[in-house]
């Protein structure tokens, strides 16, 4: 199962409480979010390349953004070690904020992109999604650095529970819901209220089509649904329209309710995003807004691929150019050059793919 959204929250008017919650909750594995240092981690260490940490200083591409990785999970408990490795995180988005403008881009890498995986001890191509489930955030962050010249160094992962918390804290969200997507909408929901522990008489069908308030265990359903025209394609499409949903939501609430939202939704958190960036966020939040939103690899430079023992999986056709495609698209650098490494991934992901691409 994929969870998406509520990692989002951090770009959203929900983070100013964030602090009070950071200082004012136990952390305990599951009593609470689990924080992780970012503030010590070696930048080679986790997949930044030099070229990188050159093109984020003073006259880079990529000075002045601040890149942070959001993981969903598929843990079917609500305990926080959960989150920490042993899952896929079936869905992984970027959120690059201009510093300087408070705009938003959003990226989301398919969960079935052909990547190196970032193992320590061996160079293993596979679904990006194994990273997290090999070695937590730390790996799934660097894998995500090696394969795309990033220099992401904070993450947000998120239990399953999370999006339904949230929506229903925020009283739920308004979503145009389309004639086939009714049926699949509402046998998701018997399915994630079965991992909730959500008793069946409370399941509420949704009945009709159009623009409608959802709440949390029907949005949570609505973000699952993978088998109408663009499958999973079509399925990063509603988790956008459910985070622009939830971000309007999130705007009309006063500070209690955001407050409780938190308290909340924290619970169900793993992160290494420090008390001095959120409160940074906060003196600016009114200025945030999502500005693009995206998916990687391109749609243009894509293919599929059934491969030996590891499934469909989505080929980047040429990492190197869907690698400069997204520095332009998040940086906007026209003239983006790829790091030696995303060279040598770029070489192997051919190779390994070539004869396996469908027309």
């Amino acid at each position: 199962m994929a969870v998406f959204v509520i990692e989002i929250m951090i770009i959203i008017a929900m983070i100013g409480v964030l602090y009070y919650v950071m200082k004012h909750t136990e952390n305990e594995y599951d009593k609470g979010p689990i924080y992780a240092d970012a503030q010590n981690i070696d930048p080679a260490s986790i997949g930044i390349a030099d070229s990188v940490v050159k093109a984020s200083e003073e006259g880079g591409s990529m000075e002045g953004y601040t890149n942070i990785a959001l993981f969903g999970v598929d843990a079917l408990s609500t305990n926080g070690s959960d989150l920490l490795k042993g899952y896929r995180s079936d869905t992984i988005m970027i959120a690059s904020i201009n510093n300087a403008t408070g705009e938003v881009s959003l990226v989301s890498v398919y969960r079935d992109t052909y990547l190196n995986l970032a193992d320590k001890d061996k160079d293993t191509y596979n679904k990006c999604n194994a990273a997290y489930a090999k070695g937590g955030a730390t790996q799934a962050v660097t894998m995500l650095n090696s394969n795309l010249d990033l220099n992401i160094t904070y993450w947000v992962t998120v239990s399953y529970k999370a999006l339904s918390t949230v929506v229903d804290d925020l009283g739920g969200i308004m979503i145009d819901v389309e004639t086939d997507e009714i049926d699949h909408l509402n046998n998701y929901q018997i399915a994630v209220a079965q991992v909730l522990g959500i008793p069946e008489d409370q399941i509420v069908p949704v009945k009709e089509t159009g623009y409608q308030l959802l709440n949390g265990l029907q949005a949570s359903a609505y973000c699952r649904i993978r088998y109408t025209a663009g499958n999973d394609f079509a399925r990063t499409k509603r988790q956008q329209e459910v985070l622009g949903a939830i971000l309007e939501a999130a705007k009309g609430q006063d500070a209690a309710t955001l407050t409780n939202v938190f308290s909340d939704v924290m619970n169900y958190t793993y992160t290494s995003i420090d008390e001095k960036t959120f409160l940074n966020m906060i003196l600016n939040i009114s200025d945030y807004k999502i500005v693009r939103e995206g998916g990687f690899p391109s749609m243009e430079m894509m293919a599929g691929a059934n491969l030996p023992a590891k499934g469909d999986c989505v080929i980047p056709m040429n990492l190197e150019a869907n690698v400069i495609e997204l520095h332009r698209f998040l940086f906007g650098d026209e003239h983006y050059q790829v790091s030696d490494t995303v060279r040598s991934y770029s070489e192997t992901i051919a190779l390994d793919t070539g004869s396996y691409i469908r027309d």
